[in-house]
């Protein structure tokens, strides 16, 4: 098989390949260049799933980066194992068709139980004293100690939280350099994550967030250089892009003004009540899935979110069809918001009732995705004081927490999840080998999402 290395890069577009961005212009004019469509939701979890498999989130079962688990009457967030997206990805796919071919996924989701010869995946520790400590895993373990034998521990502080940047990025694309040189692959997949980070605090036409793509397309430049080395066709994928954003909906405070939603007073604040609320929202960025307890219940969100501003569509069961999204795990209503707006989480109508978690960087406890995580609280007067005290109490061995996280929803810029108006304001592919056989021509010019398994498949298989 023909040796590839998959590059995903997070939040870039067509629009952005240029003067910015030497290295993957370049590589577009070496191969293949073009605008990929994406699905709905537009979120890393759904398009990642979406590229393993090639199938609609309707079919592989990821409706967004979490969803409401009926069953447990719990919100799950952000989980890895291989096995919930259904349907066969393309490195299961690959295996059949040649045993020996092999595998290394770093840092792409989806990532526990893989079938993949070696996989290193951001997967803290949770000691039984409340703790919380960074770690990633790895399979087997000697791959991830052998990494940070080479290039230090992971940044993991760099890949999410107020100081989440550049180092993330920098080691995850070392540690694709590594896998190519000493493991030799068939196929190397790499996520990048850093370009999301200033798109989402500043919005994507900050002079930050522009510098940020010269910063990544640096990282494709060492790669491409360790891909040609090792004889390895490149494909870079993206899953989304940002656009800016000046409103925030919050969706959970208007289900509980309308009596729909209910919480559960606790000694550390208020926490939404799943079973006994009668409508609630997970919000994931740009989408929010809304879940009711009857139908009389359905009904009565409906009314109340349809005529929010801020939402552009409330998606019953039978709309929601119409753009692959109809699971099972899906919400009873999936909302769409506007251009320019995106969906919080926030349940509590006081900010003084905000339970413990809502200051910390937590994306497990909290029934929605945060993007206020990225920021420290402008409020304190000195947070760097704050955070090394509560380092301090790790050290020591107290209970602490990191409560440096604000409450202020206008301070994000950028969001994403809605699908572009434009292809070129989309998610991008690209490729050292030009459109063809095994990479088919993109139809009307856009490649499609579901597309990115066959043509993979179709790389590998040009030796």
């Amino acid at each position: 098989m023909q040796p590839v290395l998959l590059i995903d890069v997070v939040g870039l577009s067509a629009r952005m390949i240029g003067e910015r961005t030497p290295a993957l212009r370049e590589l577009g004019r070496r191969g293949a260049f073009a605008p990929m469509g994406t699905v709905l939701p537009a979120v890393t979890c759904s398009a990642q799933a979406t590229m393993l498999t090639g199938k609609l989130p309707r079919d592989h079962g990821a409706v967004g980066n979490g969803w409401f688990d009926r069953e447990s009457g719990e919100v799950a967030l952000w989980r890895q194992a291989n096995a919930l997206v259904g349907g066969k990805k393309f490195y299961e796919r690959m295996q059949e068709l040649d045993p020996a071919a092999r595998c290394a996924k770093i840092f792409w989701w989806w990532n526990l139980g893989a079938q993949v010869q070696w996989s290193i995946t951001p997967r803290p520790f949770y000691p039984a004293d409340g703790r919380k400590i960074v770690a990633t895993y790895s399979a087997p373990g000697e791959f991830g100690a052998e990494l940070e034998q080479r290039l230090g521990a992971f940044p993991f502080f760099d890949f999410w939280g107020p100081k989440s940047g550049l180092p993330s990025s920098r080691w995850l694309a070392d540690a694709a350099i590594v896998a190519l040189e000493r493991q030799r692959p068939t196929l190397t997949m790499v996520y990048l994550p850093h370009l999301d980070y200033d798109h989402q605090r500043l919005g994507p036409e900050h002079p930050r967030s522009l510098a940020a793509l010269t910063e990544v397309d640096l990282l494709c430049k060492d790669l491409i250089a360790a891909a040609d080395r090792a004889g390895a066709a490149i494909i870079v994928v993206s899953e989304y892009t940002i656009e800016a954003v000046s409103r925030v909906v919050h969706v959970n405070r208007l289900l509980r003004e309308a009596k729909l939603l209910e919480v559960r007073q606790t000694p550390a604040g208020e926490v939404l009540d799943t079973f006994a609320s009668r409508a609630f929202a997970v919000a994931d960025h740009q989408v929010a899935h809304v879940y009711a307890k009857d139908s009389r219940a359905l009904e009565r969100a409906r009314e109340v979110l349809a005529g929010a501003v801020g939402i552009e569509s409330v998606l019953t069961r039978a709309d929601q069809a119409r753009f692959g999204i109809d699971h099972a795990r899906a919400g009873d209503l999936v909302l769409v918001a506007e251009r320019g707006a995106w969906f919080s989480y926030y349940y509590w109508l006081d900010d003084k009732n905000a339970p413990d978690f809502a200051r910390t960087v937590d994306i497990h406890r909290k029934p929605g995705y945060d993007p206020c995580e990225l920021f420290l609280d402008p409020k304190l007067r000195v947070p760097a004081l704050r955070v090394a005290r509560r380092l301090a109490q790790k050290k020591l061995g107290m209970r602490y927490l990191m409560d440096v996280i604000p409450l202020d929803a206008t301070l994000v810029h950028g969001s994403h999840g809605r699908l572009p108006e434009r292809a070129e304001d989309g998610a991008v592919f690209l490729s050292s080998l030009p459109f063809g056989a095994g990479n088919p021509e993109p139809v009307g010019g856009v490649v499609e999402m579901t597309s990115v398994h066959d043509r993979v498949l179709g790389v590998l298989g040009r030796a």
